[in-house]
């Protein structure tokens, strides 16, 4: 069974930092492309960031670069969310996902590209 479970989100004050995780079991990682989406209360989804398989392709929300960085320990199978300077609008769901790259250059940020997807881990930066 495929699996990507997400951890390390948590209560945060401002200007703090996290490091989301995401585990994925009963597939490899070396073949896809992954992502990290997050929903705010009450607002819609939205892609936060993305890196193909090859790490030749690399998304950052304008909200977010600068502060996060996306990586891959395919040795470990797992993803990584790097968040530094957290801010109060940073709270939210925070979803991995993934998809087949086979070209190696896939990175969307678009929610339909994705076909794996986590439960998702709660991040709230308050003070």
């Amino acid at each position: 069974q495929l699996r990507l479970v997400e951890s390390g989100g948590g209560l945060v004050q401002p200007g703090g930092s996290l490091r989301l995780s995401c585990a994925a079991s009963g597939f490899s990682l070396d073949y896809y492309a992954i992502a990290w989406f997050r929903q705010a209360p009450g607002k819609e989804r939205e892609g936060v960031s993305c890196l193909s398989r090859s790490e030749t392709s690399t998304y950052y929300g304008d909200s977010v670069k600068g502060r996060f960085t996306i990586s891959r320990d395919n040795a470990k199978n797992t993803v990584y969310l790097q968040i530094l300077s957290l801010k109060p609008e940073d709270t939210g769901d925070y979803y991995c996902a993934a998809v087949e790259d086979p070209f190696g250059s896939n990175c969307r940020a678009r929610q339909n590209n994705y076909r794996y997807w986590g439960q998702g881990t709660q991040v709230t930066v308050s003070s």
